[in-house]
């Protein structure tokens, strides 16, 4: 059980991950009450927080959430995935989510930001994954029981 439990939070956070970062690096999903998304947006959000390079900036965004959610979504070096976007999002939770609060802008007033909820609930199951790791339906789970075969001397059939 603990490893179908593991499954859907992977997928469920890679699912939010992959969206977020594809909207960041090229636009998709843009479209009323999502904004136009990509870099030129991202790259405009990220200089008027202060953070320079911007462009860069929001280039190691879109690579971070695209790139890590594929990772956590695979369960593929789940511990190490999930612990360096979990990284960026508490740095970017204190950047800009802090200053509006708990709450999500559920109203979309466009004077407001969205608050920390959303930020900490990724937060905390990246860091459920960094800790229990990805189970055994997952890449890393099936590399570590061919470890631990090999190990036990119970070698895979091979063709040769």
């Amino acid at each position: 059980m603990t490893s179908s439990g593991l499954l859907v939070l992977r997928l469920a956070l890679g699912v939010a991950l992959v969206t977020h970062g594809a909207h960041g690096l090229f636009g998709v999903f843009a479209g009323p009450n999502v904004g136009p998304g990509g870099l030129s947006q991202v790259t405009s959000y990220m200089a008027a927080l202060g953070l320079t390079p911007a462009f860069g900036v929001a280039v190691t965004d879109g690579v971070i959430r695209l790139g890590g959610g594929l990772l956590v979504g695979a369960g593929w070096l789940t511990r190490a995935a999930s612990a360096v976007v979990a990284t960026y999002l508490f740095l970017m939770l204190f950047r800009d989510n802090a200053r509006w609060g708990l709450f999500l802008n559920w109203t979309l007033d466009p004077a407001r930001g969205h608050g920390m909820e959303f930020s900490l609930v990724l937060i905390g199951g990246l860091l459920c994954l960094t800790l229990t790791g990805a189970g055994a339906w997952s890449i890393d789970g099936v590399r570590s029981r061919a470890g631990a075969e090999r190990a036990a001397g119970h070698p895979r059939l091979t063709v040769r």
